[in-house]
């Protein structure tokens, strides 16, 4: 049974859409998007430096564009599961068919400029912790005034919280944490920090109709199978202030069965992800279209309606 994923912000680097856009309709589809949304994503994603790349209004909708404009090139695709982290839950509704993809790129936009706003209140940041047990880790970070924001599965939790609360960490990290990285991300998403955003957001679904899911839809809330579009829609504006379940989420696929699983550009890192966590599941990770043959021919095998 095939899953197919959407990453994060987070994932983003210069240049990374170039090679996309030389795909036959890619430049015409990204046009009319940007259109859309007001935002030239072939200028950002082919030009743009990663102090630009890395402003939440920006990255949120370029990556959106890149994860729907690469599972496109896929060709006709039946996945048992759909999922995506953070951001990438918008590409996820999209290729479930909850929202078309103007309406999630659009949506997303807004997310992302409410995000950015949120974030201008308060300096503040995420960082991933590397190795460590949860449940030393966990207390540590409350302690220390931090929110896990993501817990991602296979030893990694990122925490946010404000600068100083951050380099606190740096300072003292919990037994067993082998390295603290700064993530390349503007603020700390999934906190209490964001909830103007979300208040943002939930006015603008407002104007949504959200279709139910073609295919099982896998929630970053709590890991579960959500059939509902206006529920999965609900979960995406709530999503904004609240931690991200990942590893819940492969929990998940690995009970409905997965076997395979594919990441949408920029792939690589919930296939690493999976690699550590889902011992036995073959993996792909779409970063240039030199990696759909790979794709496709680990699609063809392990696709299910």
């Amino acid at each position: 049974m095939l899953v197919l994923v959407a990453p994060g912000q987070g994932a983003q680097t210069p240049g990374f859409l170039t090679p996309w856009l030389e795909l036959p309709g890619a430049a015409d589809r990204v046009a009319a998007w940007s259109e859309a949304i007001g935002l030239d994503l072939a200028h950002y994603g082919t030009k743009a430096d990663a102090d630009e790349i890395r402003d939440t209004a920006v990255a949120q909708p370029l990556l959106v564009a890149a994860g729907l404009l690469s599972a496109t090139a896929l060709g006709d695709v039946s996945p048992g599961v759909v999922a995506g982290h953070s951001v990438g839950e918008f590409t996820a509704a999209a290729l479930a068919g909850v929202l078309d993809d103007t309406a999630a790129l659009r949506l997303v936009r807004t997310r992302g400029l409410a995000m950015a706003e949120a974030a201008g209140i308060t300096p503040t940041g995420m960082s991933a912790l590397l190795g460590g047990d949860p449940e030393v880790t966990l207390p540590h970070l409350e302690r220390l005034g931090l929110t896990a924001a993501n817990v991602n599965g296979a030893g990694q939790i990122v925490a946010a919280g404000t600068l100083e609360q951050l380099a606190a960490l740096e300072a003292d990290k919990p037994e067993g944490v082998r390295r603290v990285v700064a993530l390349k991300v503007a603020g700390a998403f999934h906190t209490h920090h964001m909830g103007p955003a979300s208040a943002t957001l939930e006015e603008a679904a407002r104007e949504l109709s959200p279709a139910a899911p073609s295919t099982r839809y896998v929630s970053n809330k709590d890991g579960r199978v959500v059939a509902d579009g206006a529920e999965i829609v609900a979960r995406l504006v709530g999503q904004v202030a609240n931690p991200v379940r990942w590893d819940l989420c492969m929990e998940t696929f690995r009970e409905l069965g997965a076997t395979a699983l594919v990441e949408v550009c920029p792939g690589g890192t919930l296939t690493g992800l999976a690699k550590r966590a889902l011992p036995g599941v073959a993996t792909v990770a779409l970063k240039t279209p030199d990696d759909l043959d790979a794709a496709r021919t680990l699609i063809a095998e392990h696709a299910a309606v």
